[in-house]
């Protein structure tokens, strides 16, 4: 697993700066709206906590971060508005799997269909 980078675009968004559009906020948990949306609603959720991956948070998060990550995305989704609708939660870990941002970090998309899960 690869090591944490604590000069990366997240952790400097959680150290402030770096500035971003917040939609919630919690002792565990900051979620913000993405600078380049693919859906009316595209929003990161990140863990406050250095993860690098959703495999390393599996693993080393405390009960307490990996509940508060869960449940801050039931929230959002609800305040956005979309939880009756559908949305869709990506992960991206790893080269092969796109990950851009080696901070763990779930995107959550939705407010217009989504499509497939992944072309060809």
């Amino acid at each position: 697993m690869a090591e944490y980078d604590e000069n990366n675009i997240f952790a400097k968004i959680l150290k402030g700066e770096i500035p971003c559009d917040k939609v919630y906020e919690d002792d565990y948990v900051l979620a913000f709206n993405d600078i380049a949306p693919l859906k009316p609603v595209h929003i990161l959720v990140i863990p406050k906590g250095a993860y690098v991956s959703i495999d390393d948070f599996g693993t080393n998060a405390s009960l307490e971060e990996t509940q508060a990550f869960f449940a801050a995305i039931a929230k959002i989704v609800e305040q956005k508005g979309i939880a009756e609708t559908g949305f869709r939660c990506i992960a991206n870990t790893g080269a092969d799997g796109g990950q851009e941002v080696p901070h763990f970090h779930m995107h959550i998309l939705g407010g217009a269909p989504v499509g497939r899960m992944v072309a060809g």
